[in-house]
């Protein structure tokens, strides 16, 4: 057959590269930035530059006035960021997306519209089964910030925040020493012919890691204590130098415990956290020593520990300082903020190139892992049980 008779050019007829229908369009934001009402809560989810990020995409940013001032962002700075800023706190809980830091309240989530999406904390031990009826009722989709997966399987949030706390519960340590009022007057920091001040950290998870790194960056005798050696074994790598470690035991520990001036506690369990430290135990600690108990929103890991605020942060029993302020982080509203605006600007960005939540799920297992509520359905096996609620497979809902 000539070319002249066939209907195709030559190029036609050349087999091409097969173009298949790509799901991915794109969709515009248009996120609720509440200012927080939780108790000394003042950090906010996104800094001015990350909402200058997501503003020079194409999406819409809605902060009610003064979310951002007690960490140390004005309105004047997200209005330049090209944020809309209100003082009407309904039409901020009523944009289709809100990111949020605390899990919202009960009165917060009546003003939230049907079908929104919401990104906060869970905290799932605070939580009451009213929450969840009112998710369902609503058909909300929610985004959990402690349930999300990065590629290597971590979880960047409460990794990020714990960085945090670990590194402060030092930093608060070296000033209570000095400021409490039974403290001892000791110095952190590694003055010649000055013996230094001994540190005890119990648990290497990123929490003791970065308590370890801080105390020896200030020049303190630093002894590890965890029932694991992968972690402690880990640890020393990480750091980067040898160290005194050992495994959890009583005899041990309570050594350490005698000649230390500062103990910390960062031991996690899957529902609370174990009784490490007993009251004999801190009986026998020296006069004016501090602890720090990081794990206090799990119950605490020395058994003398009780819950205080950042406004009365301490207490005196047995002659040694106690520090259980639960929320560490918030005493740094600006430094997490700013951690926090990192991991979830690009996430939002993802969102939108995806073209919705729903999509970026599909093609991220670590977002998906931290939704918990999808279209009003709960989808996590944890909250189910934790509070006796049926649940779905999300991969059944959405496939």
């Amino acid at each position: 057959m000539s070319s002249q008779n066939s209907p195709f050019t030559i190029e036609q007829l050349i087999p091409q590269e097969e173009k298949l229908e790509v799901a991915r369009q794109k969709g515009a934001l248009y996120i609720g930035l509440p200012k927080e009402i939780y108790f000394q809560e003042r950090r906010i989810c996104l800094t001015p530059d990350a909402v200058a990020a997501i503003v020079a995409n194409g999406h819409k940013v809605l902060v009610e006035n003064d979310a951002g001032t007690e960490a140390g962002f004005s309105d004047k700075d997200y209005s330049e960021a090209g944020a809309e800023i209100t003082k009407d706190t309904a039409k901020v809980f009523g944009c289709p997306m809100i990111l949020k830091v605390e899990p919202p309240t009960i009165e917060e989530l009546d003003m939230i519209n049907p079908k929104t999406v919401l990104i906060s904390a869970l905290q799932l031990k605070t939580r009451q089964s009213k929450y969840f009826e009112i998710l369902a009722k609503k058909k909300i989709t929610a985004v959990a910030f402690e349930f999300i997966k990065d590629e290597d399987g971590s979880y960047p949030a409460v990794k990020a925040l714990s960085e945090i706390a670990g590194t402060a519960s030092v930093l608060i340590a070296s000033e209570l020493m000095v400021n409490a009022k039974k403290g001892n007057g000791l110095l952190f920091g590694n003055i010649s012919g000055v013996p230094p001040v001994e540190v005890v950290v119990i648990g290497a998870g990123t929490v003791g890691q970065f308590a370890v790194r801080s105390a020896l960056g200030l020049g303190a005798n630093v002894k590890v204590f965890d029932s694991s050696i992968t972690k402690l074994r880990k640890l020393q790598t990480n750091v980067g130098r040898t160290l005194y470690t050992s495994t959890i035991q009583p005899k041990n520990l309570t050594k350490a415990l005698r000649r230390c001036d500062v103990a910390i506690g960062a031991v996690r369990g899957s529902n609370r956290s174990p009784i490490i430290v007993t009251k004999t135990m801190v009986e026998h600690m020296k006069k004016g020593a501090v602890i720090i108990d990081v794990s206090v929103d799990m119950g605490g890991c020395f058994e003398t520990t009780e819950t205080t605020s950042h406004d009365n942060p301490t207490q005196i029993k047995n002659g040694v300082i106690h520090y259980g302020v639960p929320n560490i982080p918030a005493r740094y509203p600006k430094t997490a903020s700013i951690s926090i605006s990192n991991i979830f600007t690009p996430y939002l960005l993802d969102i939108a190139e995806s073209g919705g939540l729903e999509q970026a799920i599909r093609f991220d297992p670590g977002l998906k892992n931290g939704l918990y509520y999808y279209r009003g359905i709960l989808t996590n096996k944890a909250v189910a049980t934790w509070f006796d609620l049926p649940y779905s497979d999300l991969n059944l809902l959405m496939f």
